[in-house]
């Protein structure tokens, strides 16, 4: 058996411990100090990176728990803590997933419709609007900001402060490789425009604000990830179903706005989430990876994590056969444990399917991970099995794949 393995990660957001919940309610409601929070929040990534490193990930994180939350369950934190980070925003009480507003596209005019009105959702209304249905599961409803003026970047504070407690907590319990979530541009351009009215400059300036969170990340030595649900789940948000070329017309400014607030952060240290969307939704209106994925390449990254042991997207494995889609330098980063189901995966299950991966593009180019963030669509026994039974899994593949 040599010293090489099949090194483990996850796509970000972990279960939150109770305390940090009743915070992020109390600081919503300005009940509690700066500092008293801080405080928790410290103890809370203390915590979750020594449990991580007891359960033997590699590449770690501090759970997202710096993205601010608004409620004791929150499906939004993904993307939510952005409101509070960039300039331009003016917060309202409408939530965009309650909203009736109906919104068509028209061929080559894209535009998004409302979460109500998704193609998903209006092929299974009925089962959407059961609340004993387990579709959708608990959800805090957030207020929307909507965009009123130039964008900025207002957040320095809050991502040095991240990046200050994952480093620390890094320090002490001695690992080495850790990574930290941000927003992408076009996931961030979903929110409603009031100001530009001019989708490309819209993005340019998300992307040149975004930069600053990147470039704080990346220049403390920690992996960027990307999260991009734009790229696959807008998809499904676009009514009636467009071309597959409009909608890769529509992708390809995202890939360019990514890019553009990539400008000066190395390669290396970026990796790209793409997602059809956390939400336990039969995902029939899901795009299919292979219309997307070469373009989700172009990306200057790294890594590319994705959806790979969910029902609606496992077969999509079959996309990396293409010779040379993968480029010199890249690596992929599948799911192999779901967000979607309470089962607990097996660990010669998640072995199997990394060695189908690695049979493809060499075990050197594959990391194992989850299909999307563990916290709020699982409870925290459930989730905190799923990493476990993906470390076993990467062990008995790395035993395998590795064996002298």
């Amino acid at each position: 058996m040599t010293d090489k393995k099949i090194l483990t990660t996850h796509v970000g957001s972990l279960p939150r411990p109770k305390a940090l919940l009743e915070a992020n309610i109390k600081r919503a409601k300005g009940e509690i100090s700066e500092a008293a929070f801080n405080q928790i929040l410290e103890k809370a990534i203390d915590e979750v990176v020594a449990k991580q490193k007891k359960i033997g990930i590699d590449i770690i994180n501090e759970g997202e728990y710096g993205h601010i939350t608004s409620g004791k369950v929150d499906f939004g934190a993904w993307w939510n803590y952005s409101f509070y980070r960039l300039g331009g925003l003016e917060m309202t009480d409408e939530d965009r997933w309650a909203k009736t507003e109906i919104v068509r596209s028209e061929p080559g005019k894209i535009k998004l419709t409302s979460f109500s009105d998704r193609r998903d959702r209006e092929k299974f209304r009925e089962a959407y609007e059961d609340p004993d249905s387990g579709v959708l599961g608990k959800r805090t409803p957030v207020g929307n900001p909507i965009f009123t003026g130039p964008v900025t970047y207002i957040g320095q504070e809050h991502v040095d402060r991240d990046v200050h407690l994952l480093k620390d907590a890094m320090a002490k319990h001695d690992m080495t490789q850790g990574f930290m979530a941000a927003v992408s541009p076009g996931s961030a351009a979903r929110l409603e425009d009031r100001y530009y009215h001019d989708e490309e400059a819209l993005l340019n300036d998300l992307a040149d604000a975004l930069h600053v969170e990147y470039k704080t990340i990346t220049d403390a030595g920690l992996v960027l990830q990307l999260d991009a649900p734009d790229l696959a789940e807008a998809w499904d948000q676009i009514n009636p179903e467009p071309t597959v070329k409009d909608f890769q017309r529509w992708l390809q400014l995202r890939i360019d706005a990514i890019n553009r607030a990539l400008v000066g952060i190395d390669p290396k240290l970026v990796r790209l989430h793409i997602c059809w969307g956390s939400w336990h939704g039969p995902h029939t209106t899901d795009i299919p990876f292979e219309y997307i994925v070469d373009q989700c390449l172009q990306v200057n990254a790294f890594g590319f994590t994705f959806e790979a042991s969910s029902p609606r997207h496992a077969h999509e494995w079959r996309v990396w056969e293409k010779e040379g889609r993968l480029k010199p330098g890249q690596k992929i980063i599948p799911g192999l444990v779901s967000h979607s189901t309470n089962v607990v995966e097996h660990p010669q299950l998640i072995a199997n399917r990394i060695i189908r991966f690695a049979e493809i593009v060499g075990p050197e180019n594959v990391i194992a991970s989850t299909d999307c963030g563990l916290g709020g669509r699982l409870h925290e026994q459930i989730a905190w099995a799923k990493l476990e039974a993906l470390q076993e899994g990467a062990r008995l593949a790395s035993k395998t794949l590795f064996q002298s």
